[in-house]
């Protein structure tokens, strides 16, 4: 014991000075603490104001009414106890298909259609099959929120006034047609399971390549190798596409490899012998084309250049390899906060302010696309795609400026009221 007492005497004092040096470095400081303490308040924020924009949303919403039941006392009864709670439009479409291309017209997400015999039925005190169709417009958290309301309302009248007598038989509408059968809410968590694993390859690929890169310089800054790479007799354009390729072939592995691991651990969680249980997303278009696979590949490629670029930017202005992943960290949360919201909302149910922000943030732009290109939505992916490539090329121009000229070997970032400060607490 007298033993381990030497050896740590001392420790206190050696841990303490590490620790004010960590935490007055300022790009520690900022990249490490300051950043998330900032990242997930905001995430929350985004996320509580989704839940009430949907609730607002889905309040505002007409239902649209197919009533075969003309006349039926019942039904009317039944049309207005919906009334009550919410904004009914009644029309006059003779199939549930022609009434369908009325919804938009109505601003409805919702239709339901009553039978002819629901008066009947009701009055018997005999069981009445209705329809009712959401529109499935993206699989996003809120999605199953207006059925969701109106099955409430069923239950309610049910209780109240026909004791379990309506029974619902849920459909969904995809891209205009009319899936029978269907409930929005299973089809909804499908494709919110579906959607998990892209946001999480891409926020991989971005982070690992943007620390790949980013160290890739500044090791050769702090060994002081870059000078001699630099004399060499090939273009300095050739050297930076080379440590830009480099990184998107070795964070495309590692991303590989990880999204093996994680998909199996989720099919060990949720069994994937229940995949087959679920709606067949082919059958319902919900699976992207071949040209939506290569938009999407564009936009996850073009993103991916980018976001190394400005990793060798921002690598340039560090002293060391722990600088460089400090400054690069900065720019997690402009990939975190996208990829984890729209992992679950669907940015079209968003307030137009919000939409605007995510759709500027350029890392956000594959997500946007992967959820449009399923839609067959290929204008939103291919501005995107326009987008991302002016973002890219503007920050390839200053990557490629900036090794062309001697500022990659002497730029620093300055921070010198801090430094002065640190250095002033090592020595006391």
């Amino acid at each position: 014991m007298r033993r381990l007492l030497d050896l740590l005497r001392g420790f206190g004092s050696f841990l303490l000075k590490e620790l004010k040096e960590l935490i007055r470095d300022p790009k520690i400081l900022l990249g490490m603490i300051i950043v998330p303490l900032i990242m997930f308040p905001v995430l929350g924020a985004v996320m509580n104001f989704s839940v009430e924009s949907a609730k607002e949303t889905a309040g505002k919403t007409a239902i649209l009414v197919l009533n075969h039941d003309n006349g039926g006392d019942n039904s009317t009864q039944f049309i207005a106890y919906l009334n009550g709670s919410l904004r009914v439009q009644e029309t006059n479409a003779s199939t549930a298909n022609d009434a369908v291309q009325q919804m938009a017209m109505y601003n409805a997400s919702e239709m339901i259609e009553i039978p002819s015999d629901f008066s009947h039925n009701v009055s018997m005190n005999m069981a009445v099959q209705v329809k009712f169709y959401s529109i499935f417009s993206g699989g996003g958290v809120f999605e199953g929120l207006g059925s969701s309301i109106v099955d409430s309302l069923v239950g309610q009248f049910n209780r109240n006034v026909a004791p379990d007598l309506i029974v619902p038989e849920p459909s969904v509408i995809i891209k205009g047609k009319i899936a029978e059968n269907i409930d929005p809410r299973v089809l909804s968590n499908l494709m919110i399971s579906q959607a998990i694993a892209l946001p999480i390859t891409i926020l991989i690929l971005l982070t690992y390549s943007m620390q790949i890169a980013a160290t890739s310089v500044a090791m050769e800054k702090e060994e002081k190798t870059l000078e001699t790479v630099l004399t060499l007799p090939v273009d300095r354009f050739s050297i930076l596409m080379g440590k830009l390729s480099g990184s998107i072939i070795v964070a495309g592995v590692g991303a590989l490899a990880y999204m093996v691991g994680f998909n199996y651990y989720m099919g060990s969680l949720t069994g994937l012998s229940q995949a087959g249980a679920g709606p067949d997303l082919a059958s319902l278009g919900l699976v992207p084309s071949l040209f939506g696979y290569v938009l999407l590949g564009i936009s996850l490629f073009i993103t991916l250049l980018s976001a190394l670029a400005l990793a060798v930017i921002l690598s340039a202005f560090a002293e060391d390899v722990r600088s460089a992943q400090s400054l690069v960290s900065y720019v997690y949360p402009l990939i975190f906060i996208p990829s984890l919201v729209l992992m679950y909302v669907d940015i079209n149910t968003l307030p137009v302010w919000l939409k605007l922000v995510l759709y500027a943030i350029p890392f956000s732009q594959p997500i946007i696309a992967s959820k449009a290109v399923i839609m067959g939505d290929y204008l939103t992916a291919g501005l995107g795609i326009v987008y991302v490539v002016a973002f890219t090329l503007v920050i390839m121009y200053i990557a490629s400026r900036l090794f062309a000229t001697e500022r990659i070997l002497t730029a620093k970032l300055k921070l010198r009221g801090l430094r002065r400060r640190q250095k002033a607490s090592v020595e006391v």
